[in-house]
């Protein structure tokens, strides 16, 4: 399959399971601590070390270095696979194909892989096209796919027929007939360009689409992936309550709906998720981590190292305190141990990045009292 075509091949049926996740975490009894597989709502187990898709270059090389990582990850005992529409102009979505490809061929099942995705932004195919205005306007607009007041920032858009299109173009790439998490992709962006009750017209818009995705079974949930507007002031134009969001689809579809998970930032050099109390459930003032656990959402972190910056120089503290061999693990470790968090990601672009990150499987997350002792003074 070429990086720069859809995947035409009969896609994978079924999604990510209990019944299966448990069977893919007993294929590592013996090699994984405790506490490295944490069930969510719905009995789902995920592992607390995904692999993330975003960085590279958009040719085959890097095509090929993702393909290897993510068949190398799953085979090692990690089994959350994030990616993106537009990263690398859905050339990430179409190396895991490939991944998701090589390992049912080595005796893994659809429903014990757990994969997820992303939609928002405004992405080209394969590569960088040379005049983008006129491909999205052919593409999108011409086609009625997208209105030109559909578009916020000249890159980003939730309208419900834009995400439809996005989501079966990312069923193709991955070859899938289903994604079990699928993400509106940093609708902050709109934040700054619209009036607020406007963008929370948006969000509702988008829910009630995705929960037909679901009711269709093209998805099995689907929540926020974000940069900075959980994590931000009350006050700052970028701000979401998560709370607020919570409600929109609970207004829309009931107590039951489908909105479950957010992804967000939350490593050693931002920790506003876990320290910055900036969100409102039933009047009390609390942090995101906190928020996010009263009210039942899944709570994933992406750049557990920054890419890579978290990876050296950091304190010695640090590495006393959690017991870590090197600085890379330190910060992975802190960023799985933090309370209430299900999964940390971490870009994993071939397969000995994936080899470095192995080792962490059998360690435990950081137990309460010894995670907290990253946070006393220091004299």
């Amino acid at each position: 399959m070429s990086a720069s075509a859809p995947n035409n091949l009969r896609p994978l049926p079924g999604r990510a399971t209990a019944q299966g996740t448990m069977r893919y975490a007993a294929r590592f009894r013996g090699q994984s601590a405790a506490g490295h597989f944490r069930e969510v709502p719905g009995g789902v187990f995920f592992s607390s070390i995904g692999i993330g898709t975003y960085l590279g270059e958009p040719d085959e090389a890097t095509d090929l270095g993702y393909r290897k990582a993510v068949a190398a990850a799953v085979e090692g005992g990690i089994h959350v696979v994030d990616t993106a529409i537009n990263y690398r102009f859905q050339r990430s979505e179409r190396s895991i194909g490939a991944a998701l490809r090589d390992l049912v061929a080595k005796g893994f099942t659809r429903d014990e892989i757990v994969l997820c995705t992303k939609a928002g932004f405004l992405t080209p195919d394969g590569e960088m096209p040379d005049d983008p205005a006129a491909y999205f306007a052919s593409e999108y607009i011409d086609r009625g796919i997208l209105r030109p007041e559909d578009v916020a920032a000249g890159c980003h858009s939730m309208a419900p027929r834009y995400l439809a299109d996005q989501l079966d173009r990312s069923l193709r790439n991955l070859g899938v007939a289903c994604v079990d998490v699928f993400y509106l992709h940093n609708p902050e962006t709109q934040l700054t360009e619209i009036p607020q009750d406007e963008f929370h017209r948006r969000i509702a818009e988008a829910f009630a689409f995705l929960e037909s995705a679901v009711a269709a079974g093209k998805i099995g949930a689907y929540g926020l992936a974000t940069w900075n507007a959980f994590r931000e002031d009350p006050a700052s134009p970028g701000y979401l309550s998560l709370a607020g969001m919570e409600e929109i689809a609970r207004e829309g579809a009931g107590p039951n709906h489908n909105f479950r998970f957010v992804q967000l930032p939350l490593n050693l050099a931002m920790p506003e998720a876990l320290l910055r109390a900036n969100q409102i459930v039933q009047r009390k003032t609390m942090a995101m981590v906190q928020a996010a656990r009263a009210l039942g959402i899944t709570l994933i972190t992406s750049a557990a190292l920054l890419q890579g910056q978290l990876s050296r120089n950091l304190p010695a503290y640090v590495g006393e305190i959690l017991g870590m061999k090197n600085d890379s693990a330190s910060a992975l470790q802190f960023a799985r141990s933090v309370p209430a968090v299900t999964t940390a990601l971490v870009g994993m672009s071939r397969p000995e990045h994936v080899r470095a990150n192995l080792d962490m499987i059998a360690v435990e997350p950081a137990p309460r009292d010894q995670f907290l002792k990253m946070f006393e003074p220091r004299g």
